[in-house]
């Protein structure tokens, strides 16, 4: 359905029955339990609305509050946020910066919110977290230990992340492990690798549906391992104007799937 449309339903009133007989429709049905999705399209939807990058990450930031609150309504019990690529890390100092005081005043906030301790929500930042500014480390190893016994929900925060890295980082660990003896060549598996992935904590690693808005139909690396038998849903939506709506349209795509698993 198109802006165009939706703007006249709202108008006419029908978008209430509209989103009430969507979200109907979708309990009915298979709720995903782990939800990946790529945060993209923040600098775009800022030049679209003429406004500098840094509007563009606030705005996008707020949505993800949105995002945790549907999350909760729909019971999911596993989320995986992109929020800062490898890559985002060459950008220009200015910016980086910016998304740097944004991250941490995000994370201070959600460090503070009673509603991680009430859902029993484990909060962990998932990337090579070594190579961020050590107040986002710092609020990042809080969350992780004031949450760390919590098995009911779980929100993945991939900061400083490149699927490669991953891969690479988990060769590393059981390479380490073949060098001291404690794991032989001869018993690894696909276990022993997820065992060394940065999602090794949750009890379902492998995403069920993979979203990624503005447009792009890509994963770009992301959850490279995880992923293999995800369903990718892609939205032609900017992340700052993502809307419960396009999450319960997600779901319903995802549940008129047929998912055979590679069966």
């Amino acid at each position: 359905m198109s802006r165009i449309k939706e703007a006249i339903l709202k108008t006419s009133g029908l978008y209430k029955i509209y989103s009430k007989r969507l979200e109907d429709e979708i309990r009915g049905g298979d709720i995903p339990n782990h939800v990946a999705i790529i945060l993209d399209g923040n600098r775009r939807w800022a030049q679209k609305h003429l406004s500098m990058h840094r509007i563009g990450h606030w705005s996008g930031a707020n949505t993800v509050e949105k995002l945790l609150d549907w999350c909760e309504e729909f019971d999911i019990k596993i989320i995986t946020l992109y929020a800062l690529s490898a890559e985002n890390m060459s950008r220009n100092d200015v910016e980086l910066e910016q998304l740097y005081d944004l991250i941490h005043a995000r994370l201070e906030k959600l460090y503070c919110d009673p509603k991680i301790h009430r859902n029993k929500m484990r909060v962990k930042g998932i990337g090579r977290i070594d190579l961020l500014p050590d107040s986002i480390k710092n609020v990042l190893e809080r969350l992780d230990e004031s949450t760390k016994n919590y098995n009911r929900h779980f929100l993945n925060i991939a900061l400083a992340y490149g699927g490669q890295n991953e891969m690479v980082d988990a060769i590393k660990k059981i390479g380490s492990k073949i060098r001291d003896g404690t794991l032989q060549v001869e018993e690894i598996d696909k276990s022993v690798i997820e065992s060394n992935l940065y999602t090794s904590h949750l009890p379902q690693s492998a995403p069920d549906m993979i979203l990624r808005t503005s447009g792009e139909k890509r994963l770009s690396g992301f959850l490279m391992w995880q992923s293999a038998y995800s369903e990718l849903v892609f939205i032609d939506v900017f992340w700052p104007e993502f809307r419960k709506i396009d999450l319960m349209r997600a779901i319903r795509t995802f549940q008129k799937r047929n998912r055979k698993m590679g069966k």
